[in-house]
């Protein structure tokens, strides 16, 4: 048996990809539980500093199992109202907070589709090129649904408000030169060169002091929740961190020596 969910690490790089793609990779409970311990290893592992996110076979993912849905059956969308709600907070809504405090930034290299729930996931990390074929929807009410997944949280922060109410009132296919100019999409590569993109990236990212890294994201990501004078009080403070870092001093004389930093995580 193959994993929901395959890890691969190169350097400081690594690599996530959903794999069932017998379902277009939709977000499965094993999927769920491997994104979530996924996350929590990364987390502990200074190892690694940037993580790419991608779909094995033709899609990203097609979000939730339309199948269930009909049957109203599983842990979403089986049993009584209580019972559901149970069902999300303890199944996907899993997927979003794990994602959330990712400490390593996240690209999603997205093939394919990304539908409902796997639009979603691209949302939740912090950087998306897309294949040329690729294309994204927020396409919940096309199954008469709401995000149940956090992806109207995320969604308005990556679009803005109107493009967000725009594809989740209409459901609409948003195709990879629209999702770029959109702002969705950072690149649009060929569908053959994604991954050597995504990673080309994903590289320079973790070229960068880990520490540092991690402490920048945060910041960041915090920063649209939480008034400038706290956000300055906290960016002090995270300044203090880095700057007693040895990895801090060794960029600091790299840059002055000419030469290539060599970062040891300290």
């Amino acid at each position: 048996m193959t994993d929901s969910v395959k890890y691969e690490q190169d350097g400081g790089v690594v690599t996530l990809t959903l794999n069932e793609p017998d379902t277009r990779n939709a977000l499965s409970p094993a999927i769920v539980d491997a994104i979530e311990a996924h996350c929590a290893r990364i987390n502990k592992d200074m190892s690694v500093s940037c993580v790419i996110v991608t779909g094995a076979g033709d899609s990203f993912s097609s979000g939730g199992n339309v199948k269930e849905m009909r049957d109203r059956s599983g842990a979403m969308f089986g049993g009584i109202p209580a019972e559901v709600r149970r069902g999300y907070q303890h199944g996907i809504q899993r997927i979003p907070l794990a994602m959330y405090n990712l400490e390593v930034p996240a690209i999603a290299a997205v093939n394919g589709f990304a539908i409902g729930a796997g639009c979603d996931l691209t949302l939740m990390c912090d950087i998306r090129i897309a294949a040329d074929d690729a294309q994204f929807a927020e396409s919940f009410m096309r199954v008469g649904l709401v995000s149940g997944d956090g992806g109207a949280w995320f969604l308005p922060r990556v679009v803005g408000l109107s493009r967000a109410y725009e594809m989740t009132f209409t459901g609409n296919f948003i195709k990879a030169e629209q999702a770029l100019a959109w702002g969705l999409a950072s690149y649009v590569v060929p569908k053959e060169s994604l991954l050597d993109e995504a990673r080309k990236m994903a590289r320079q990212i973790a070229a960068q002091p880990p520490h540092s890294i991690r402490l920048c994201k945060k910041l960041v990501r915090d920063s649209a929740a939480i008034s400038l004078p706290t956000h300055l009080e906290i960016a002090s403070g995270m300044q203090a961190l880095a700057q007693h870092t040895a990895d801090q001093h060794e960029a600091v004389s790299a840059f002055l020596d000419k030469r290539k930093p060599a970062f040891k995580g300290a």
